[in-house]
């Protein structure tokens, strides 16, 4: 799979879910200045829409509540005239209409973490503070990144992935693992690149299975996104949400979830 010279470039598609609560909040972005949101509803698989974006949202320092009730998010308009370019705000999932909203900084330390349903961390709060702050929440001044690490990557620690290997000059890929089925694993590829790929940014993944004891392993270079559900998988591919089991031999039937490739800008308004 994967877009040729002459067809559409797929929609980019990330997922933040919920630790404690069966639901999601996708982030869609395309044209490469839109994004959508979408709520999933993980048990019955039916998405909510949310609200579209003239601008760009970094899935990478975002984050959804434990209970997946709001979502904090960065946000940029770097063509904008308006004199503040980036922003993080907490919203009411899946809307982006600010609650909390905080001035951004710049671009490479900013964002936001949940800590619990009602704490989280942003790196902008402490230098700016809140232009819009809510009473609901807290942001937790004691709470610190560990050294190395970004939003994202604390993120993927604290849902389980286990980091294997960190990027070097000859290989900058960070590894992480998470099991997966019967005795596999998920391994992601974290890439960094200043040169743009037509669909990626500077920052992007790749997946592949892997059975260390029949020393087998299934590429899956065009898994933009993926995580492990129950005994199988959920992934992103060319703007695809799929879903398979993982059996002793390797991947089940794959079971399509949605295709978000066919979606146009809406103007819509947040319920409060």
């Amino acid at each position: 799979m994967g877009a040729t010279p002459s067809s559409p470039v797929p929609a980019r598609v990330h997922v933040l879910l919920a630790g404690e609560a069966p639901v999601g909040v996708i982030l869609r972005r395309g044209p490469s200045t839109q994004v959508a949101t979408l709520l999933w509803n993980r048990k019955t698989d039916q998405f909510t829409m949310g609200q579209w974006f003239k601008g760009t949202i970094d899935e990478r320092k975002s984050d959804l509540s434990p209970d997946g009730k709001h979502l904090i998010y960065f946000a940029a308009k770097y063509n904008s005239r308006d004199p503040m370019k980036t922003w993080t705000a907490i919203s009411a999932a899946p809307y982006l209409k600010a609650l909390v909203l905080i001035e951004g900084c710049g671009t490479w330390s900013s964002g936001g973490l949940w800590l619990t349903n009602d704490s989280y961390w942003c790196d902008d709060f402490k230098d700016v503070g809140a232009m819009q702050d809510s009473r609901a929440f807290r942001f937790d001044r004691n709470f610190k990144l560990q050294a190395g690490l970004d939003v994202y990557y604390t993120r993927l620690l604290r849902d389980g992935w286990e980091r294997v290997r960190s990027a070097t000059r000859q290989d900058k890929r960070d590894i992480f693992e998470k099991a997966a089925g019967p005795r596999w694993v998920l391994r992601k590829y974290n890439h960094y690149s200043n040169k743009h790929v037509i669909g990626r940014g500077s920052f992007w993944s790749e997946h592949e299975l892997v059975h260390p004891n029949k020393e087998i392993v299934l590429p899956r270079p065009t898994w933009s996104w993926a995580e492990v559900e129950g005994n199988g998988v959920i992934w992103v591919e060319d703007g695809q949400l799929m879903r398979a089991e993982v059996a002793s031999d390797g991947l089940g039937p794959t079971t399509l979830i949605r295709d978000f490739n066919d979606m146009s800008f809406e103007a819509i308004q947040a319920p409060y």
